[in-house]
This record gives C-alpha cells, structure tokens and sequence, in this order.
C-alpha cells in the first residue's frame, strides 16, 4: 500500500499498467488529473485510465490503494462511464506538460517538464513539485537548451494556463505509440485551444492520420486553425476521399482556396471525388488502389501491398490494369487477389493470375449496391470503372462501413461494451 510521503512523477507514470487486487489489468495509466487551487497546493484527484475498447474512464485516487513501480494496483471499484473533464479540473500530461511558467525568484520563465505528486499524512495527494527547463539564454552558466531544475510549486507563477501559445513536444512523446484512431481519442478529448496546440505540433502525415479518426466537426475545427498552407499540406497528406470529405464540409470559399494551394496532382483527385454524391461508389472510393500493369512479377506486387500508409482491404488485392497506370487508368483488367499471389512463384507475372470476373460497380452505383456486393461475393474492396472499363478507384469496406454507421459513432458509448463492463458510481473527490 501507499504510504504518506510517497511521491510520483506524473509523465512517468503515463502508460503504467492499472490492476485490481486479484492482479487482473484494468487498463493504463494515460493522465492525472488535478484541481488547480489559487489559495492551497494543488491537489491531484484522480487517474485518467484508457480500459478494453479505447475507453477513457475516471479512477479517483482515494480508489488506489498502491502506486510502486510499473504497476497501480485499484480497489476494483471503477466508473466505466467515459471520462469527461469537468471546467475546475487540469489534465497533468494533457495540459500542464509545456506550460510556461514564471519563477518567483525573478531569474526567467521555465517550461514544464514534469509533475510531482506526493501522498499526505491525510490520504490526500498534492502537487508539490514541478520539474522545469528555464528557458535557454535566461541566467548564467546555462547549457544551450537551459537548465533543468526541481522546483516547490509555490516557486512558480502562471501555472494556470495563460494566453501564452503552448508546446506540445512532451505531451507527444507520451503518446508517441498511439495509434492513430487512439490519439485522435486524445485529440478529442482535449479542451479546444489545447487541442489546436497539440494538433499544431504533429508532423503533416501524423496529423492526416490522426484527422481521418476525428469526428467531423473536430476535424473542421483543427483544419480551420491551421495556416492555408499549412491545412493545404495537410490535405495532400490524407487519403484523396478523406481529403474530400473533409473539404465538403468546410465553407465553399475556404475550400476552393485549400484546393488551389494544393499540389496539382493532389488537387485534380479530390476535384475528381467531390464531384459525385457522398452515398454512391464515386463518393466512396478511393483513386489511390494499388495498381499494376499484367507484366509485373509476383515479388514486386507484394512489396507494393507492404506499403504502410495501405489499409487492410486495399492490401488485400491488386488492380491489374492497362498503361496508364493511375486512376482513370487504362483497360481494367481484374484483379489478383493476396493470398494468391502468396502461392505461386515470385518471378512469375501477375497477369497469370487475374480474377477478371471479379464485379464492379459504376461511379453512380447506390451505396446499397455496394454494400450488397461486398457482403454477397465477400470482398474488401470493389473496382469503380467508367463506361470505357477504365479503373477509376476503388471502394473499401472500411469506408462503407463509415457511411452506414450513425455520425456520432466514433464518439458513442455502444450498448455491447456497457454491458461488457460493470460500472460502479463513484464520485470525484
């Protein structure tokens, strides 16, 4: 058990396992949250830990009964209800990380590294010291990128947050092995003006990852905050029917000014997508398939299917087409499936192989067409062709399924997972 004095260091204790008293894992670690209090020490009230399912739930540190290290050991007692930060509450790695702050001791401003928390004689836990970087060229005999140094929490001032444009360098690194869909939870979960720093901060292709797995209204709000070239280069690195989804829902002057700053190539692709309705395969597909002329050898199909930035379906097979190469392509010829082309010799060419009778739907086709083909025939993904049976793109079973589910899906609690989980009320301290 925890005993008084015990202290913690918040960003360390990002991603420790959460087990109940029996030793089965509850979940992880992902923040600590705190009261900042202006006339007492701040005091940290609970846990944000992530659960089976992505699910962000509240776990109040009166439930903990032991923090040592690499583990949390609770009492069992958890709210499975997904956590929703309260206006009077800070998330510590969430918010606090990269803050600047100003040290009374008149020798500069400093940023925040890392939060100390420690254990009363009362049970409660306080904030009590902060581990800061001053910021570089403030003082003497400082190292290039500043000093480090432990400070109490009453050595500091602004350590609420002020209107200051805050970093996110640290906050990331926390996350650094979230999957995409699991930071934009994050992303989501943020206050607004933070979750336009933390956006502000991620590299062009982690940020279209991450924007793909937003809800719609997050993605407009993170797009807008953006500088035009910078949204514009964000754009070019998102799937071309992402890119175009997204642009749909944006005003149509910001959107043709997105467009125009575009690269070409890019641009000319979501044109293409925004010109068919959203429920219909044109609105659905993808113009970015893998696809290969009858004369390619087996081996280098397969290295084009290892591609990372392919998902699941579209790895699953190869559009066989006439030159030219890109959508809208040459003569469709059909398609190699995967697991075929794991079953014969790797010189061989891929025009041996094809599936020509494989269906294929017309850009206008319904989105229940669609459906119904994939489902009847069992596939991952559908050819979209034009009256010549040129290749124009193709649609994926992931992107259906985002059509038939609600709006709202990637924000709703399902009724499956509510029964998978007993919630047990628990009120915040």
């Amino acid at each position: 058990m925890s005993s008084p004095g015990t202290r913690v260091f918040a960003a360390r204790l990002a991603g420790t396992a959460v087990f109940d008293p029996i030793g089965d894992q509850v979940g992880r670690v992902r923040d600590v949250v705190v009261l900042l209090r202006v006339k007492a020490a701040p005091r940290a009230v609970g846990l944000v830990v992530e659960v089976p399912g992505r699910r962000r739930v509240f776990l109040p540190l009166t439930r903990v009964t032991s923090i040592d290290a690499g583990q949390v050991i609770s009492t069992g007692l958890v709210n499975m209800r997904r956590f929703e930060q309260r206006a009077s509450e800070t998330l510590v790695v969430g918010e606090l990380l990269d803050r600047r702050v100003d040290l009374v001791d008149g020798s500069g401003g400093a940023t925040i590294v890392d939060v100390a928390i420690e254990q009363q004689r009362t049970r409660d836990w306080l904030l009590t010291q902060l581990y800061v970087r001053r910021q570089a060229g403030k003082g003497l005999g400082l190292r290039r990128r500043g000093e480090t140094l432990l400070v109490e929490v009453d050595q500091v001032r602004s350590l609420a947050a002020g209107a200051d444009l805050q970093g996110a360098e640290l906050l990331l690194a926390s996350y650094d092995d979230l999957k995409p869909a699991d930071l934009a939870d994050v992303l989501h979960d943020l206050g607004t003006i933070r979750r336009l720093e933390v956006a502000a901060a991620l590299n062009n292709d982690r940020l279209a990852d991450v924007l793909e797995e937003l809800p719609e209204d997050d993605q407009v709000a993170i797009l807008s905050g953006l500088s035009v070239n910078r949204a514009a280069d964000v754009l070019e690195a998102m799937q071309p029917d992402d890119a175009a989804d997204l642009l749909s829902e944006l005003p149509v002057e910001q959107a043709s000014e997105l467009l125009e700053l575009m690269e070409p190539e890019e641009a000319r692709d979501v044109r293409r997508l925004l010109a068919y309705e959203d429920d219909t395969a044109g609105g659905l597909m993808t113009t970015e398939p893998v696809v290969l002329g009858p004369e390619t050898p087996i081996a280098a199909a397969l290295a084009h299917v290892r591609r990372q930035d392919l998902t699941p379906a579209l790895a699953s097979m190869v559009f066989v087409c006439r030159p030219p190469l890109e959508t809208p392509t040459g003569r469709f010829l059909g398609v190699v499936h995967l697991q075929r082309l794991l079953r014969e010799p790797p010189h061989e060419p891929i025009g041996g192989l094809i599936d020509a009778e494989i269906e294929r739907v017309t850009p206008d086709a319904p989105l229940g067409m669609v459906t119904r083909l994939l489902a009847t025939y069992n596939l991952l993904a559908l050819p979209v062709v034009d009256e010549e049976r040129r290749l124009l793109g193709a649609v994926s079973v992931d992107d259906v399924l985002d059509h038939l589910l609600p709006d709202d899906w990637r924000e709703a609690d399902t009724e499956e997972t509510d029964r998978a989980m007993t919630e047990q009320e628990v009120p915040r301290g």
